[in-house]
């Protein structure tokens, strides 16, 4: 590796880095707190960030006594002395989640006007949170949750199904706090920061219906019994509204987003003098399509100077989808840095990184990847042919053997894919 090649992927880690810092909890709470009430203060949530939110709330709070239950994801834990951290399964649900989805029921339930509820809520929120209907088991609900993450659906529509499946989730947690005042804290893990669809909106009114969730499942051809099926046609299942007065007393606040992510890395650019374009923060589309896309505006940029001049970067977010044929385990990022890596076919100068925020992509504990001008030659070098791993699914394979995977661990926070192109110009 030259070293102005080891340049670029340490500026690329660089911004990576910017883009979590802003969204990490202990930045973002402390300037959302809600006023102390005269009643009790009940702190629950749920996602990969909910723990840390709940830890900076505490270390924040000065209105008196706090309790509270938030569930995140195995490995996500921090310490709390007043709120009691759950761990349970993310992406597929587990009996963890379930028994605390149920017992924040129970610590909600027969609140005052004074008293007020703090609901700490990012990604992945949905999986932690799982509290079928009766007519559905939790390995129903697995299967359900297993088969949406492979079909291709995006996040807006799996959550659809996962809101009209759920006693707690479309509004009903909100409905289940009436009439405590309640205030949620969002980390936005979705494009677009759709409320309803971020951990499938237990505190937020739904907009969608049963029979939206129905036409998710028909679409991507999702199994489901035919009593929960029965019971969807009849609307039986549907969540709360906008004119339901259960959730007159909420307050919605996003504290981090992806667009304030790809702000943060552009800033961090702008320090170190690169000027840099964001592409757009809710990027969606099949991971592989995207990266063909990306690649035909790189060489746009590299060509033309169009519509930026190198040397410069593109950044961009979103949460792209894989629809998994193959034997690998999938994973959004390194599936659209693979795509991107083979149209560009080593172009010099020109280096690219994509990861999950979270420091998870897909299906593998690894937040996703790189790749520089040299990348399609170290694998050739080692006898790896990248659109085998490409159309096999397996894109974390393909970069664990050429070195060039980026493995965070637990970030703590979630705020959607990070996307940077770093395009040199040059020389004359």
């Amino acid at each position: 590796m030259t070293s102005s090649t080891t340049a670029h992927t340490q500026l690329l880690h660089s911004l990576f880095e910017a883009a979590l810092d802003v969204a990490q909890p202990h930045r973002c709470v402390p300037r959302h707190m809600p006023c102390p009430v005269k009643g009790k203060t009940i702190v629950i949530g749920a996602g990969k960030a909910s723990a840390a939110m709940a830890q900076a709330f505490e270390q924040n709070w000065t209105g008196g006594e706090v309790s509270g239950l938030v569930v995140t994801r195995y490995g996500y834990a921090v310490p709390c002395q007043h709120i009691d951290i759950v761990e349970a399964a993310h992406p597929v649900p587990d009996a963890n989640g379930l028994t605390a989805a149920q017992d924040i029921l129970q610590r909600v339930a027969n609140l005052t006007e004074a008293d007020q509820v703090v609901v700490l809520i990012s990604g992945g929120g949905s999986a932690l949170l799982p509290l079928p209907y009766d007519e559905i088991s939790l390995s129903d609900k697995q299967t359900i949750n297993s088969a949406l993450l492979k079909s291709g659906a995006n996040i807006i529509e799996m959550n659809t199904v996962r809101r009209h499946l759920s006693q707690i989730k479309g509004g009903r947690l909100a409905a289940a706090c009436f009439p405590a005042k309640v205030t949620t804290l969002l980390i936005s893990d979705v494009p677009g920061d759709d409320l309803s669809s971020i951990a499938s909106g237990p505190t937020v009114a739904d907009h969608t219906t049963c029979l939206d969730a129905l036409a998710v499942i028909d679409k991507y051809q999702i199994d489901i019994s035919k009593a929960v099926r029965q019971k969807l046609e009849q609307s039986a299942y549907e969540s709360i509204k906008p004119n339901d007065p259960r959730i007159k007393n909420t307050v919605t606040k996003l504290i981090a987003t992806p667009q304030m992510a790809l702000e943060a890395a552009a800033k961090r650019a702008k320090e170190l003098g690169i000027h840099s374009m964001i592409l757009g923060d809710s990027i969606e589309g099949e991971a592989k399509e995207v990266g063909k896309v990306m690649a035909g505006i790189t060489r746009q940029v590299r060509t033309f100077g169009q519509p930026i001049k190198p040397p410069c970067l593109l950044l961009s977010g979103g949460e792209t989808t894989v629809t998994i044929k193959g034997d690998g385990v999938g994973g959004r990022n390194v599936e659209f840095l693979l795509s991107l890596a083979i149209e560009l076919q080593g172009q010099p100068g020109i280096s690219a990184i994509a990861c999950d925020t979270d420091g998870v992509d897909g299906g593998a504990e690894i937040a996703g990847a790189m790749i520089t001008e040299h990348s399609l030659d170290d694998a050739i070098s080692k006898g790896i042919n990248a659109s085998d791993y490409l159309a096999n699914n397996d894109a974390h394979s393909f970069f664990e053997k050429i070195g060039q995977s980026v493995i965070t661990g637990p970030t703590l926070t979630n705020v959607n894919d990070f996307r940077a192109i770093f395009i040199d110009s040059l020389p004359e």
